[in-house]
């Protein structure tokens, strides 16, 4: 239990933080497995699927919930993984 206010006022702030994190991560996995599923079936909206996808991965690193780095690798990897798809 924090003694001086500061600190309970920085507890109440990072409890805030976790929960935005959390909740953005999972929109953000959720979004990523609906990618990958339509790479993998070869989905006809493909383009919108991932260009919503990489929008909400450019938002998650503008809001600090991953890194500008995992957000550039998640990106390139996905239009990798659509290029190859649509060659086939």
């Amino acid at each position: 239990m924090a003694n001086i206010r500061s600190a309970e006022k920085q507890r109440r702030q990072a409890e805030k933080a976790k929960q935005r994190n959390r909740a953005g991560m999972s929109r953000l996995r959720t979004q990523l497995k609906k990618t990958r599923k339509a790479i993998a079936e070869g989905d006809d909206n493909l383009k919108e699927v991932l260009s919503e996808t990489t929008s909400l991965i450019d938002k998650a690193a503008k809001r600090k919930v991953i890194k500008t780095n995992t957000a550039d690798r998640y990106k390139s990897r996905l239009s990798a993984a659509a290029k190859r798809s649509a060659a086939k």
